[in-house]
C-alpha cells in the first residue's frame, strides 16, 4: 500500500448521507469506522436532513442543509470542546448523525382493547378507535438525546409504540371529555382529532418530534348498540308503520293475482305473504299487533252532567247513565256535557255515549 493510499485509509474528507427513496430511518450515523475527519473535509447536508456532531458524548455542531468546509470557524462548539483555542487544524474524530426532518405519514394508531364511555342514551358502552398520524423532528438536539444515543440507525417503529401508547391514552381522556353522544361520534372525527392533536402535542415534543395531523378513520360501537342504531335507521326510514305495512300486504296480493297459475288459491298465498312480512316487520321493529293492543291501557270512567228537564243533573259514570238510560230519563236528545267539551251536545252525538243507546230501541214514529 502507498503513502498515499495510507492516507487515504486514514482520513475522511467527504461526508454526506443519501437516504434510500421511501425508507423509515429518522436518523443514521455516518459510517467512519476508525477513519479521523480531517480539516476542510466537505460536508453535504441535503434538503429535509439536518447533520449533528457528537464527541465524546455530547452534542456538538448542528448544521442546516447545505455544503460546508470543515474548519475551527464552523465547528465552534466541537472546538471549544477540543480545546483548540488557536485554530487548531489536525484531523479529529467525531461522530456525525444524519436526522431527517422530512414527514413521516401513514403511521398506524389503534385500540388494541375496548375504550370504556359513558353515554347518555347507552349508559357505559365500548368503543374500538384507529387511524393515522403524521410526526416530524422538529428539534434535532433533543431527538437525538432522547431516542438516538448510540443507535447507528433509528427507525421510525422503534418510537412507533410509545407514541401510539400515548395516543390511545390521551385518546381516553378525550373521549370521556368531551362527551359526544355514541350516535354522533361518526360526524365528529374531524373536531375530535385536532383536539386530540392539539392535546398530545406537547407529549411528542419531549421527543423533539411534532405531530402534525391526526386522523381518526373508524370508531367502531358494540354489536348490541349497532344493532339498536340500525332499528332505529330502520324506523326512520320506514315512517308511517301502518302505511308501509298496508303497502306491503298490496303488493304482496298484487304479485299473487298476476300468477295465473295459481287461481284463489295464489291469491291466498299472497295475502299470507303479505301478513307474514308485517308480522316480521313488526317483530323486527321490537314489537308486534298482539303486544301493541294488549299495552293499550283501558278507557277511563268519563264523567258526565245531563240536562234533564231544564235543569242540569250529575256528575254521573257511564254506568250510573247506562241506568237512566234504560230507564227513559236520558233519551238520544238529551243533552250532555263532560269536561273538555266546548258546548253541550245530544248524547247520541258523543262517542263515548252512543253505544249506550244500542240495546235501546229508538221512539216510534208518529202515527198518520
Amino acid at each position: 500500500m502507498g503513502i498515499f493510499d495510507k492516507i487515504r485509509g486514514e482520513f475522511i474528507d467527504i461526508i454526506e448521507w443519501t437516504a434510500p427513496s421511501e425508507n423509515e430511518i429518522m436518523a443514521y450515523r455516518f459510517r467512519r469506522y476508525n477513519n479521523e475527519i480531517k480539516m476542510g473535509a466537505k460536508l453535504t447536508v441535503r434538503e429535509g436532513q439536518i447533520a449533528v456532531f457528537v464527541n465524546e458524548g455530547k452534542i456538538a455542531d448542528i448544521f442546516q442543509p447545505g455544503m460546508y468546509e470543515l474548519s475551527t470557524q464552523n465547528l465552534p462548539i466541537l472546538s471549544t470542546l477540543r480545546g483548540w483555542k488557536y485554530g487548531f487544524n489536525s484531523p479529529f474524530k467525531a461522530e456525525v448523525y444524519f436526522v431527517q426532518t422530512k414527514q413521516f405519514t401513514d403511521l398506524k394508531w389503534g385500540t388494541s382493547n375496548p375504550i370504556m364511555m359513558r353515554d347518555a342514551e347507552f349508559g357505559v358502552v365500548r368503543i374500538r378507535a384507529y387511524g393515522t398520524y403524521v410526526i416530524k423532528v422538529v428539534d434535532p438536539k433533543t431527538f437525538v438525546q432522547q431516542l438516538v444515543s448510540t443507535d447507528p440507525e433509528f427507525e421510525v417503529y422503534e418510537i412507533s409504540t410509545q407514541l401510539r401508547n400515548v395516543i390511545v391514552s390521551r385518546f381516553a381522556d378525550v373521549i370521556a371529555e368531551m362527551k359526544i353522544p355514541a350516535l354522533d361520534l361518526a360526524g365528529n372525527y374531524d373536531k375530535l382529532g385536532k383536539f386530540i392533536c392539539e392535546r398530545i402535542n406537547d407529549e411528542f415534543t419531549a421527543f423533539g418530534i411534532d405531530l402534525l395531523n391526526f386522523y381518526i378513520e373508524n370508531i367502531s360501537l358494540p354489536s348490541n348498540v349497532e344493532e339498536v342504531m340500525d332499528r332505529r335507521t330502520s324506523m326512520g326510514v320506514v315512517g308511517n308503520i301502518d302505511a308501509y305495512l298496508k303497502y306491503q300486504t298490496a303488493e304482496a296480493v298484487r304479485d299473487a293475482a298476476q300468477n295465473t297459475g295459481g287461481g284463489g288459491a295464489g291469491i291466498g298465498a299472497g295475502l299470507g305473504a303479505g301478513m307474514g312480512i308485517a308480522q316480521r316487520m313488526m317483530e323486527s321493529l321490537g314489537t308486534s299487533a298482539g303486544a301493541t293492543t294488549a299495552a293499550t291501557p283501558p278507557p277511563l270512567n268519563v264523567i258526565y252532567y245531563t240536562g234533564i228537564g231544564g235543569a242540569q243533573q250529575g256528575p254521573f259514570d257511564q254506568a250510573a247513565l247506562q241506568t237512566k238510560i234504560n230507564s227513559g230519563e236520558i233519551t238520544r236528545d238529551t243533552l250532555v256535557w263532560r269536561q273538555g267539551m266546548a258546548n253541550w251536545m245530544p248524547a247520541e252525538q258523543v262517542a263515548d255515549l252512543a253505544t249506550l243507546f244500542a240495546a235501546t230501541p229508538p221512539p216510534l214514529p208518529a202515527q198518520k
